[in-house]
């Protein structure tokens, strides 16, 4: 999920390893980005965890294909610009029609403040409000910091793979008892 101008495809392109992007063209609907994680496995044989990122588009015209985008998803990165006092607003609509609509748990979302090339990295000024202050934040600052947003990135994919796992236990359980 994105709200408009937050330089969320320029991080979901470096967080996937896809082709870089440089002039700035909001993203029509959606793009799927295929992706391959060597560090986040779901079993013992070490290979590693294949995904699906969808880049949705944040205006307000394609709201009617939003419920399409969030069947079965498995989880939700709400990204911003932290510089946008408008962004933290709109991320209260995203977090309700992404995360508490389709009953995801708040340990699916992150949040990623995007500070883009030039705007400073002012980590300390940043709060939010409930509910939005219980979810996992953190900060991208990919001229800065770059491989900081990679490890957070990859905890997070872990963090759902073993609440899949998890999940996919309790019902196996539940069906032999």
């Amino acid at each position: 999920a994105r709200v408009l101008g937050s330089g969320k495809t320029v991080l979901a392109n470096f967080l996937t390893e896809s082709s870089d992007i440089t002039e700035y063209s909001p993203t029509q609907g959606v793009r799927i980005l295929e992706f391959e994680n060597l560090h986040v496995t779901s079993n013992n044989k070490g290979t590693g965890c294949e995904f699906e990122l969808w880049d949705c588009g944040g205006d307000a015209k394609f709201e009617s294909c939003w419920p399409a985008l969030m069947k079965d998803a498995h989880g939700v990165v709400i990204v911003f610009n932290a510089d946008i006092p408008s962004h933290r607003k709109e991320m209260e609509m995203w977090y309700s029609c992404f995360v508490q609509q389709p009953s995801l748990q708040d340990t699916q979302c992150m949040l990623i403040a995007h500070h883009k090339p030039g705007s400073g990295d002012d980590k300390g000024s940043l709060s939010l409000s409930p509910p939005l202050n219980k979810l996992k934040l953190v900060h991208s600052n990919l001229e800065d910091d770059p491989e900081e947003i990679r490890m957070e990135f990859i905890k997070y994919l872990k963090s759902i793979i073993n609440s899949m796992s998890e999940s996919r236990d309790r019902e196996e359980m539940s069906i032999m008892t």
